[in-house]
């Protein structure tokens, strides 16, 4: 009998449970959805688009770049029918305590139209500079391109490059300004697909792709 109960209560709990998650799910998937406009509406600012960024992407693979094992979603901002940014994902792989995981907005003049951290694993108090909410560091990016400063000049001060690093903590934002590069350099190889191809067209190579290993990402 007493087993009898047990299983008629562990039943109730499963139902209850699956009831609740049928319930909120729709709520959770709103939330996350507004978390994502929210933020790309920071590398992307309003007023340089029209459209829904979510349901304009395309999907594009490049690791070497990126940082990112398989296809991941590049976001367009669009007035009327011409692309006016992108925004993606970058992960430097190479910060002081791990991966730091970006967001990046491009234009299509090539220039930087906003940068955040997404997730890091830096030192609090020295790496941590990284984060909009410790210092404006990572908005001195805003309106630079590949040409500005140019090759010689994307890097740290302390390499030679135009970039500040923080006292105590190089290997950080040596990091990012490497990322925010080579994000920069992933636009210019991609340009054609992403300001050119049509609503919902996939690049013949990545359409069906398989999806592989992901990192952290946004909902």
């Amino acid at each position: 009998m007493a087993g009898l109960l047990l299983a008629g209560f562990a039943l109730l709990g499963t139902a209850v449970l699956s009831a609740t998650q049928w319930h909120s799910a729709p709520y959770i998937e709103a939330n996350q959805r507004q978390f994502l406009l929210d933020s790309l509406s920071v590398v992307i600012p309003p007023g340089s688009f029209d459209n829904d960024l979510i349901g304009d992407s395309v999907e594009l693979a490049d690791p070497p770049l990126l940082g990112i094992d398989g296809p991941t979603p590049v976001y367009r901002a669009r007035l009327g029918d011409t692309v006016s940014a992108v925004a993606f994902r970058v992960v430097a792989p190479d910060g002081y305590s791990g991966d730091i995981e970006l967001l990046m907005g491009v234009r299509a003049d090539g220039q930087i139209s906003g940068v955040r951290v997404i997730s890091h694993h830096e030192t609090p108090g020295l790496g941590d500079a990284i984060e909009v909410r410790r210092s404006a560091w990572i908005k001195t990016f805003t309106g630079r391109s590949i040409g500005d400063p140019g090759d010689a000049g994307w890097r740290v001060k302390r390499d030679g490059g135009q970039f500040d690093q923080f006292t105590g903590a190089t290997i950080t934002p040596r990091a990012v300004v490497k990322a925010i590069r080579k994000g920069l350099t992933f636009v210019a190889r991609h340009r054609d697909v992403l300001f050119f191809a049509p609503r919902g067209e996939q690049p013949p190579t990545m359409a069906g792709a398989p999806t592989g290993k992901q990192g952290a990402r946004l909902p």
